[in-house]
């Protein structure tokens, strides 16, 4: 063999073993390729789960809002009836006391005022099967939630900051506020002198 057929054989052999090794290192950047490619597909995999779970907790909050606001809406639907009412009850009320203390003055006073409480009765007993209740708060503490304040005045004989009399009955729908009572509240002896002129 000559030189030139050694040196052809052995440039063969290295193309080969380069061929060879461009073979690999294209199977290895496939199978690399494969890997980083299986890795974002099991990322976005990820994101996708991660979205669809937030999206379903998403839902579950938007149904019980909106079960809740139903729930508020039964509850509450008979407000604004309930406001509309009230003035009758007063009206019921203030007829049965401007006949209290004319009991002697005849037959058709007294029919008039049981007809009166009769009817007032039956009203208050109509509203109590909706949730309506009645707030008379006379000797409890001010509650500013339930209560506005018409005057304060001394009482020596009740708690400071009690209610001592009601201008104006409260009425509470299942535990809300429809109107809230009209009080006068008991002032402590050494309050300090509140300017009302200011």
């Amino acid at each position: 063999m000559s030189a030139d057929d050694k040196r052809n054989e052995q440039v063969d052999e290295l193309n080969e073993a380069v061929n060879a090794a461009e073979e690999q290192g294209e199977a290895e950047a496939a199978g690399a390729e494969e890997g980083s490619e299986l890795e974002l597909l099991k990322t976005q995999l990820q994101e996708y789960q991660d979205q669809a779970l937030r999206a379903q907790a998403e839902m579950q909050n938007v149904r019980r809002r909106a079960e809740i606001d139903v729930e508020k809406a039964h509850k509450f639907a008979l407000e604004k009836f309930v406001k509309e009412l009230l003035p009758v009850a007063d009206s019921l009320e203030k007829a049965v006391e401007s006949t209290e203390g004319h009991e002697n003055a005849g037959e058709l006073v007294g029919s008039i005022r049981e007809g009166v409480e009769m009817t007032l009765g039956l009203f208050m007993n109509g509203l109590k099967k909706f949730n309506v209740e009645q707030v008379n708060p006379v000797g409890e503490p001010f509650d500013p939630q339930q209560h506005e304040a018409m005057s304060m005045v001394p009482a020596p004989d009740a708690e400071p900051n009690s209610v001592v009399a009601v201008v104006q009955k409260g009425y509470l729908l299942n535990g809300r506020v429809v109107r809230p009572a009209m009080v006068v509240v008991a002032k402590a002896e050494d309050a300090p002198k509140i300017d009302e002129q200011a």
